[in-house]
């Protein structure tokens, strides 16, 4: 019997690529250099996909991250901008501020509360996660946030998991389920840290080889089946 689920918040609860797409064009408004094409979000997108992913391997830190992808985005887009620290910040604040929801997600997490213990587990950065969890109404439904930056650790990294546990308390490893739409980061984080993995996939990929699921739900209110 699943006790407590661990929900992602960007790209599972939340739908982070119109978050995304808003932000950047904000905060192109706000440094003046110019229009921000469908396009050019799409070429950020990718860019920024790449240095997630490094992070997860452990191959480069979260600073690198937020400084490295505009960086390398400003230089492939011929844009001659150097302030990338003030970007980046105000890029977080912007996503902090647009707030889209996948499938319902408030709803479901509000349904499940009292029923099920329920936390967030995200690998954003602390000030856009707070202000996202804040607005979205989702930070008082959880029964605990766990935010990688907070932790000093990051999914799929085991360390993180044994955080979430010396907080959350005792439970079996099967009454445990992560639910996430990252194979690289929460599936795989669910995998090394030994319990359920439920992968949130709208867009019917085909299954991995080299990761368990014991899940998978194309819309997120299939969790009620799971349960």
């Amino acid at each position: 019997m699943i006790k407590v689920i661990l929900w992602d918040i960007d790209g599972t609860l939340l739908n982070f690529k119109m978050a995304e797409h808003a932000s950047i064009k904000n905060c192109f408004e706000v440094f003046g250099l110019g229009e921000c094409s469908d396009e050019m979000i799409a070429r950020y997108s990718a860019i920024n996909d790449v240095y997630w992913k490094r992070l997860e391997r452990g191959e480069i830190s979260k600073a690198q991250v937020l400084r490295g992808r505009f960086e390398e985005f400003f230089a492939a887009e011929g844009i001659a901008f150097s302030d990338v620290d003030s970007f980046n910040r105000e890029y977080q604040f912007r996503l902090g501020d647009n707030v889209f929801f996948n499938d319902g997600g408030y709803d479901i997490v509000k349904s499940l509360k009292g029923k099920v213990k329920q936390y967030a587990v995200t690998n954003g950065t602390a000030i856009a996660q707070d202000k996202k969890l804040a607005k979205s109404g989702l930070g008082e439904l959880f029964d605990g946030v766990f935010i990688s930056e907070k932790l000093g650790a990051e999914k799929p990294k085991i360390e993180f998991f044994e955080k979430v546990w010396l907080d959350i308390g005792e439970y079996q490893k099967d009454e445990v389920v992560i639910v996430g739409d990252s194979l690289t980061s929460d599936m795989l984080g669910g995998n090394n840290a030994g319990i359920l993995c439920c992968w949130y996939d709208p867009d019917g990929k085909p299954m991995p080889e080299n990761i368990r699921i014991d899940y998978k739900i194309k819309t997120l209110d299939e969790i009620f089946s799971i349960l």
